[in-house]
């Protein structure tokens, strides 16, 4: 584990920065990112690099300053992400677009521009962080479940591709993290006379609730780290509380009707 170089997206906060301060204790040389490393002049857990994953030159420029850096690249985990809530019909295409720029094409950049370099030396890892909620369409946060659940299947497809050139490719999974992502989400506004009014605003309660109690994001960390020391990893690594992994279980052997039942019912749509 000694020396191997890790480039992780969005390393400023959250599970980025407990992955890149984890990772850097068992002795990795870490390269987290951030679009204005400048904002966090006193962070020192390990090196930032300029980065804006919607950018395709930022992307090109950071892959390349930290290969010349450090010589090579042996992790990339894309871990950049936002939220975002809403009704379907109510939310800001602006916004649909966004979300899908950082938490889908985002990575799929970064996948691309790290490429060439994992088959130059002859393997690599490349973790993608989708979400439990890409398993499942859930009410008011439909488009960040398909961002999630997208990002999932091109982990699966990409997988496939590059087995050949030594390079693996995974996701975790993660459920509720106790993380800053709540203050950067976007919330497409409640509206007075909306026919979702009442339930929209319930939801977003709910989901509240749910930050509130989540957990400590260091167990994302330790699944990271046991990945990068595996040679043949699971294509899927969901990590959370009990039920919100046994809920991926239910979705797999429950009619559908019966599992949107449970969605309805724990939302109290």
């Amino acid at each position: 584990m000694e020396n191997k170089v890790v480039l992780i997206t969005g390393g400023s906060s959250g599970i980025g920065k407990s992955i890149g301060t984890f990772l850097s204790a068992k002795g990795c040389k870490v390269y987290g990112t951030a679009r204005n490393p400048h904002n966090y002049p006193d962070f020192d857990a390990f090196e930032l690099v300029q980065l804006d994953v919607k950018d395709t030159d930022s992307v090109q420029n950071a892959v390349k300053q930290v290969i010349t850096k450090a010589g090579r690249l042996d992790v990339l985990i894309n871990n950049a992400g936002v939220g975002i809530t809403g009704p379907i019909e109510e939310t800001p295409h602006e916004e649909i677009l966004n979300v899908f720029d950082t938490n889908f094409h985002g990575p799929v950049h970064m996948m691309k521009a790290v490429l060439p370099q994992m088959r130059k030396q002859g393997g690599g890892t490349i973790i993608n962080i989708t979400s439990i909620a890409g398993y499942m369409g859930l009410p008011y946060r439909g488009f960040y479940s398909a961002t999630k659940g997208a990002l999932g299947l091109i982990t699966e497809a990409l997988r496939m591709e590059v087995k050949d050139f030594g390079v693996t490719v995974t996701n975790i999974a993660p459920g509720d993290f106790a993380t800053n992502i709540a203050a950067g989400r976007y919330h497409a506004p409640v509206l007075d006379g909306s026919a979702y009014e009442d339930k929209y605003a319930q939801t977003i309660n709910a989901i509240n609730d749910d930050v509130d109690s989540a957990g400590d994001p260091i167990q994302v960390a330790k699944a990271v780290y046991k990945i990068i020391q595996q040679d043949k990893p699971k294509v899927h690594n969901p990590v959370g509380a009990f039920m919100q992994k046994f809920s991926l279980k239910l979705k797999s052997i429950l009619p559908d009707k019966v599992y949107e039942k449970l969605l309805i019912n724990h939302y109290k749509l």
